[in-house]
């Protein structure tokens, strides 16, 4: 995005952690910059009332509202900012209502950094488009940069499911997992889920290091990224 203006996002995560992590993905794709983050609807509030924002990754599970309802009071404020849900919900319903919202488009948690990026650069493209169209399919280009996203691709070898499964297993261990016992809290193999956790340490959602103090070769410690910004 070279010679245009910055994208300013705002991030609306009541989970610090996610915080930190969505704000520190935003900050790594070019063109776009973090403006702010917000734990709650009314913090959000306050912060737009005081900062011009472009893009809001907002997390519908707000503790003080719905994350929809914040939607439907800052566009009758008259705030014009894009929205892309970044959320666990998955029901269509509220899909269909965001999008009358201004939603445009959804990422499910947990997600990968290339996911995140994939979806932000397809908006960036969407919001650079200017001028008259020239007909039909450039109208239909446009919208298919931001409506079509492309599947986030894994590794070979690896699933969504599962790795949604050894992400929560690894963020409710305070002490952190061998592969190990990630395994065996998952109900796979430790070479399996050396495999994922060596994803989100690449991912940079991780961090890992050996543990010493037993017989043998030490084992690696894995810990969810407390702080990642």
């Amino acid at each position: 995005m070279s010679g245009t203006q910055e994208i300013r996002v705002l991030v609306v995560e009541d989970d610090p952690v996610a915080a930190d992590a969505h704000a520190l993905y935003a900050g790594r794709v070019e063109g776009f910059r973090v403006v702010g983050v917000a734990h709650s609807r009314a913090a959000a509030v306050r912060l737009l009332d005081r900062v011009p924002v472009d893009l809001i990754l907002l997390d519908l599970y707000l503790p003080d509202g719905h994350g929809l309802a914040l939607l439907r009071a800052l566009r009758a404020a008259g705030h014009a900012a894009d929205v892309i849900a970044v959320t666990s919900a998955r029901d269509l319903a509220v899909v269909r209502e965001g999008v009358s919202l201004g939603v445009v488009q959804y990422v499910l948690k947990p997600f990968a950094f290339a996911t995140l990026r994939d979806r932000l650069t397809r908006y960036a493209e969407f919001r650079g488009a200017a001028g008259e169209a020239s007909g039909q399919d450039e109208v239909d280009r446009a919208l298919a940069a931001l409506r079509a996203p492309q599947p986030a691709i894994l590794p070979k070898g690896l699933s969504g499911p599962t790795l949604e499964a050894v992400t929560r297993s690894l963020r409710e261990a305070a002490a952190g997992l061998t592969a190990a016992e990630a395994g065996t809290a998952v109900g796979i193999s430790r070479i399996t889920a050396r495999r994922y956790l060596e994803h989100l340490v690449t991912e940079g959602r991780a961090a890992r290091a050996p543990q010493y103090g037993q017989i043998g070769r030490p084992e690696l410690q894995y810990r969810w990224r407390e702080t990642t910004r």
